[in-house]
């Protein structure tokens, strides 16, 4: 996911940039024309380039910007799917693309080196933008949409255990020890911002054999199951509305907030201003529940992520058929 996917080696950037399809891409020839958004064609006669990362989100995230440009009277390329986070942001911060959906942790932690997550979303958007004003990159707007780490459980387990919080769930562990297992990745277990800072945050402290390791999927569908009573997740995978499962509140903040937000390069919005009126209203609507919607219908039902991304902004009324 978006986390994990920027902590890459310089070697491996470098690979990226010159192999991730930089030079590559195709037009996207979607015929609509402004709803609610792009009235009178304000980037009529530009050319604008969108780049993602490569997962489901990105993807329709991608698609979503690159339709709204069309409709404002832009031609289009799509360079979606990048590998990597560090691959799409380089794009977008040299020129080979003009726009991405970004997370402002991401960008907090792993592109500007911080350490320490700013509690208040809006806080560590603006030092985000602040930030990267010098690096020829322009933060828009953030959304409410937050892709950042939880535990979740079954509905089984839920009612059986009533937790809703982190620190229900630390609780628990110490008036029921057996009762915690949880299913998580490798890294998760071992970063900072993970498994260990969340039981420290928490004054939790789990045995080593209430702790199982595995790949991403493979905890959606344990936890499921009820072969983990906890797991970790993404808070807006489309698995977690498809499976039902009850998702812990963060209530002390831990965990990095992974906020949404357009950033374009900066000497674009410069010839283009407008794409920031085009995308606003679009921004603001997006949040988990959106997320989730959409990722599950790539993840679990098999559609083809613009396709999804076109609905949606068609059923939104943002744009209508050309």
């Amino acid at each position: 996911m978006r986390q994990l996917t920027g902590l890459v080696a310089a070697g491996a950037l470098l690979a990226g940039v010159s192999g991730c399809g930089l030079t590559s891409g195709s037009p996207m020839v979607d015929d609509v024309k402004p709803g609610s958004i792009g009235r009178g064609q304000p980037l009529k006669g530009a050319d604008l380039t969108v780049a993602s990362k490569e997962f489901t989100e990105q993807l329709v995230l991608g698609a979503i910007m690159g339709i709204a440009f069309q409709a404002a009277g832009a031609d289009v390329l799509d360079r979606t799917g990048i590998q990597g986070s560090i691959g799409a942001r380089e794009a977008v911060k040299g020129g080979d693309a003009d726009a991405m959906y970004e997370y402002t942790g991401t960008a907090w932690i792993t592109y500007q080196g911080n350490s320490d997550p700013i509690p208040e979303p809006d806080k560590q958007w603006e030092a985000v933008r602040a930030a990267d004003l010098k690096n020829g990159l322009t933060w828009l707007a953030p959304s409410e949409l937050n892709n950042t780490y939880a535990l979740a459980m079954n509905q089984a387990n839920f009612k059986k255990y009533g937790t809703k919080t982190l620190s229900d769930v630390a609780a628990l562990s110490k008036s029921d020890p057996g009762a915690v297992t949880v299913c998580v990745e490798s890294e998760f277990a071992n970063r900072a911002d993970g498994m260990p800072g969340m039981e420290k945050a928490y004054g939790m402290k789990l045995p080593s054999g209430s702790i199982t390791q595995m790949d991403t999927g493979i905890i959606y569908t344990q936890v499921s199951k009820g072969s983990c009573t906890y797991g970790e997740v993404f808070t807006t995978d489309g698995r977690i509305r498809s499976m039902n499962l009850a998702v812990m509140a963060d209530d002390k903040k831990f965990f990095p907030n992974y906020n949404v937000a357009p950033t374009v390069n900066s000497e674009t919005l410069k010839k283009y201003p407008a794409i920031a009126g085009v995308l606003d209203p679009i921004t603001k609507r997006l949040d988990n529940d959106v997320a989730q919607e959409l990722n599950a219908k790539v993840d679990v039902d098999g559609e083809d992520p613009h396709a999804v991304a076109l609905d949606w902004m068609k059923a939104e009324g943002f744009v209508k058929d050309g």
